[in-house]
Parts: structure tokens; sequence; C-alpha cells
């Protein structure tokens, strides 16, 4: 079925929209290009479970601390699911988990890396993420600007919670009687947790699926041999079991219809951008040297180190399907042509 929009509108900051019976929409501001996210309440039983958090910024807790008494209408907060580890995801699990004494659910890998992400400030971390995007073909301006950026993580999550339930695939989520399916991605993060409910008809897709714009898939510092777009586009394909007329619920842009034809522009998405990599490589080129060919606009640093990111992944890509090949020279770059 094609896409479809059942909302043009969205929940002002702080309040919750009921979209199905037991699933309530807010939307929080982020302070990126990528200025909100959406959040979702589950019904519980007794309470409400709260499906991602935003960041741990105080505007955004201002928000919470607007909404729990108001519009969860004195019912208590039951857990705390968490799709991915990324700051809008998880930046306010720590402090909403502690002040309700509830449990954080998420997978095992999306709890161990924010562990990493929150502890990795000490000046060596910054010198090897540095190392990265050196060899990768960043000059001294990106790498100051990239060195200034830093590490924003523990700015955006103040506080991890010190322990954890695990949603593992294959093993249902209930929430107030209903059974979620866990439907793991992978590419955008380790080990992303959408959910989906058969009897609501109902996917929380997370950054996983988007209906607007396409999530960021990319090759991070601590990973830097990784092919994450392979591992995307093969996680696409989990999502063909979710009924076609489904409401799918994403992190960022509307709710929406049409959840197949989605997979599908995603994946035509994806094959262009190969594509486009491909005829950038008319001569040997570090990823940086890509990076205009694919994003045509000023980058400042937290859009660069995405942008890097997305090109190396697309590059490495067609490095493992064997249309380009890498090659390191003396002056220590790494530069790809075609094969």
């Amino acid at each position: 079925m094609p896409i479809d929009y059942p909302w043009t509108d969205t929940p002002a900051p702080g309040r919750a929209r009921e979209i199905a019976p037991g699933v309530c929409w807010i939307r929080m501001p982020l302070p990126f290009a990528l200025d909100h996210i959406n959040l979702w309440l589950l019904e519980d039983g007794p309470g409400w479970a709260i499906v991602d958090t935003g960041v741990g910024l105080d505007d955004t807790r201002a928000l919470w601390e607007q909404l729990l008494p108001d519009d969860l209408a004195g019912r208590p907060v039951t857990r705390v699911v968490v799709t991915h580890f990324h700051p809008d995801h998880m930046g306010n699990a720590g402090w909403l988990t502690a002040r309700f004494g509830v449990d954080l659910w998420c997978t095992q890998p999306e709890w161990l890396i924010a562990q990493v992400a929150w502890r990795s400030r000490e000046a060596g971390d910054a010198e090897a993420r540095l190392g990265h995007y050196r060899r990768n073909g960043c000059d001294d301006d990106a790498l100051e600007a990239l060195r200034g950026r830093g590490n924003h993580y523990p700015r955006l999550v103040p506080a991890l919670s010190p322990a954890f339930r695990a949603l593992r695939e294959g093993e249902p989520l209930v929430v107030g009687g209903r059974r979620w399916e866990v439907i793991v991605g992978r590419g955008h993060s380790p080990e992303h947790a959408a959910l989906w409910c058969a009897e609501a008809n109902v996917l929380i897709s997370g950054d996983q699926i988007l209906p607007k714009i396409t999530t960021n898939v990319s090759v991070w510092p601590d990973q830097p041999s990784a092919n994450p777009l392979r591992l995307y586009l093969g996680s696409l394909e989990r999502f063909r079991a979710v009924a076609a007329d489904a409401l799918v619920l994403p992190s960022h842009n509307l709710p929406f219809r049409g959840v197949h034809e989605r997979v599908g522009e995603l994946k035509t998405h994806h094959a262009a951008r190969l594509a486009e990599t491909l005829d950038a490589l008319t001569e040997p080129r570090t990823a940086a040297d890509v990076v205009p060919f694919l994003f045509r606009r000023q980058l400042d640093a937290h859009q660069l180190a995405f942008a890097l990111g997305e090109a190396l992944a697309h590059l490495h890509f067609l490095e493992a399907d064997g249309r380009a090949e890498r090659l390191i020279g003396p002056d220590g770059l790494h530069r790809f042509q075609k094969a």
C-alpha cells in the first residue's frame, strides 16, 4: 500500500496524544538540525511504559515534569524501554528509572555500547577518534572542528541506568497484556530494537525505518573496518513480517502506514547512493574527498562526522562487494578506487 500519514499535525512539546488504543505519542525537542524526537507511552496495567526518553537536557526534563502529572493522570511509570543507545533515545533513561524505581529494558549490545560511549572522554580517546578521521582524509581545519565537538554523549546522557533487563529477538515484550515482538535491526546501531504488536497493528520502528528521511548508517572510529550498510539493508528484510497496513511509529517525522513501500524506497535510495559513490571514484579518493559528492551543502562539525561515516559505509559496502578497492598510501591515507 502507498505511504499514508493519518496525522498532519504533532502534539505540543510535553503533551501526550492517544493515537491507538493504549498508545500515546509525545514529541520532545532536540538541539540539532533534526529538531525533534517522537517518544511513546504504552498502557501497562495500572500505569504506563515509556518507550525512548529524549536527550538529558534541562528543557527536555522540564517537559517531562509537566507531562508526568498531567497526561499520565497520576498513573505510575512501570518501565522504561529504549530502542537503542543514541542520546536522543537513552538520554533520560537513567533519570526516569531512578526516579520511579523501575527497570530499563533494552538489548544487551545497546546497554554495553552506552557504557563505552559515556566513559570515552579521556584525551587518548579523543586522539584515537581523530586518527580515524585523519586517515580517511580530513584536513587540519576539519580535524580541529571535530576536536572541538569532542564526545557530547555524557552531556546529553548525564546518567546511565546501572542495570537493565534484556530485550531479545524472538522473545516478546508483554506490556499491558499485549505481545510486542522484538525486531532487531543493525547498521544504525549495534542491536536496535523495534517493537511490533500484531494485536494492535502497531510497529514502533525507532530510527530503523523513518518515513521522510533516511536513518544514519555510518562507520565510526570504534569499528573502523565495519560494513554497517550491509547489516542495515539485511535488517530491513525482517520488517516484511509486519502487516502492510500497520501504523508505523518512527522516532522522527510523522506516524505513517505503508511500511513495505517505505522499505522498498530505502533500498532504492541506498542503491542510488552506492552508484553515486562509485561514480565519484574517477580517481583514488578518500572518504573526505567523497563527502562533497554525496552532501552538496555546507556541513558543521556535527554533520561532518555523520557525513564522513555515511561515505565510509558506502565505500566499505562497495569494497566488500568487489566494486571498489582500498589503497593505503605512504602518507597513511586510505583511498578507494574502482575495482
